[in-house]
């Protein structure tokens, strides 16, 4: 068979068009990454390594189910001379069945940002030195989380309560390598109000307290090339970087605290080396929170008259609730409950991750 019979066959008909576009899309980054003067050009070559890594998985199944669909058309032709090759058909027709299905499954709409590193901003909320501690609980949450799957964690910013938790705290993560589930496609989710119930430190009558603590995430390309940045409509400071307790850990004023007059969006990042490398990193935060709040507006704007996408939900609502006494946690969007909160908050959040992402994907299949 030859291989534009095989792309007719292989997506199962609506597919055909759409695997034809990555088998052209993939044979052409695979001629770019063969020429050398590829790499005179570093940004477009990351650009490429990453689109070319994004495409691997459908490149590899539509491979997989091509050999399939061979077998299983040689089993056939052979069966009517030899009986034990009509014995393999229907092992043969479940694995083309599994593939196709795990094809389409790829090439169905996705988040245009899942392959993206992200920057995750974490606020302390009503509840005073709890709600502090509470965001400091979330921020190792991650950091941990982080850890379980070699990602790369920066905490960009941190000011701290008097007690050590987390007024605020902003985190740059990336993935190991290039891939087509980045972390955005795993920590999305995040978004919202974040609930907790337990008895403080603070509490000397053992009674149980609810405060709450907000999660802000926004997806960071390498590049924020639609965002356009006036220095204008900066308000610049500049200060000394602050360790536990506030005391001072820098000699010299490098942090930096952007403010964004149009917006009134702060960013702050204080653990460069320099002002200089301070203020770039604030500044490529910024350009991917504009980018975020031009998109989530946009994303409003067309969505106008149906329901959101969990992946829309508003930031304002309370969307999960840690209960310390009963070591339960809820995800109050999907209605997702597990009595294993110490595990949660030690990293191992898969289980909960999976479960929204599995919301989203039917819910993205049931929008089409």
């Amino acid at each position: 068979m030859n291989k534009s019979a095989h792309t007719r066959d292989a997506g199962g008909g609506a597919n055909g068009g759409a695997i034809d576009d990555i088998l052209a899309e993939h044979a052409g980054l695979e001629q770019q990454l063969s020429d050398p003067s590829l790499h005179d050009d570093p940004s477009h070559a990351r650009r490429v390594g990453k689109r070319f890594a994004e495409l691997a998985p459908i490149m590899a199944t539509y491979s997989k189910l091509q050999t399939s669909r061979d077998d299983l058309a040689a089993a056939r032709e052979l069966a009517a001379d030899d009986a034990a090759f009509s014995e393999e058909i229907p092992a043969l027709e479940a694995a083309v069945e599994s593939l196709d299905a795990t094809l389409t499954d790829l090439l169905a709409p996705r988040d245009p940002h899942d392959s993206d590193d992200v920057v995750l901003e974490i606020k302390s909320g009503a509840g005073g030195e709890e709600s502090a501690l509470f965001a400091s609980d979330l921020a190792r949450m991650y950091l941990r989380y982080c850890e379980r799957h070699g990602w790369k964690a920066q905490v960009l910013g941190v000011t701290e309560s008097d007690l050590g938790g987390y007024k605020e705290a902003t985190l740059s993560i990336k993935g190991r390598e290039p891939s087509r589930d980045g972390v955005w496609s795993r920590l999305k989710f995040e978004g919202g109000v974040h609930r907790v119930q337990r008895v403080p430190v603070t509490e000397s009558q053992g009674r149980i307290h609810t405060s709450a603590a907000g999660v802000l995430i926004y997806p960071e390309p390498e590049e924020v090339e639609e965002i356009e940045i006036d220095e204008s409509d900066l308000r610049i400071d500049v200060y000394r970087s602050s360790g536990k307790g506030g005391q001072g850990v820098n000699t010299t004023d490098s942090a930096v605290r952007l403010t964004h007059l149009p917006t009134g969006i702060v960013v702050t990042c204080q653990n460069e080396r320099s002002q200089l490398q301070n203020k770039a990193r604030a500044m490529q935060v910024l350009a991917a929170r504009l980018q975020s709040a031009a998109e989530e507006e946009a994303d409003a704007a067309a969505a106008e008259g149906r329901a959101a996408q969990i992946r829309t939900v508003d930031r304002s609502e309370r969307i999960r609730t840690y209960n310390f006494p009963e070591n339960r946690i809820t995800d109050h969007r999907i209605g997702y409950k597990a009595n294993n909160l110490d595990a949660v908050l030690s990293g191992d959040m898969d289980a909960l991750l999976d479960a929204l992402v599995a919301a989203d994907r039917q819910a993205r299949l049931e929008a089409e």
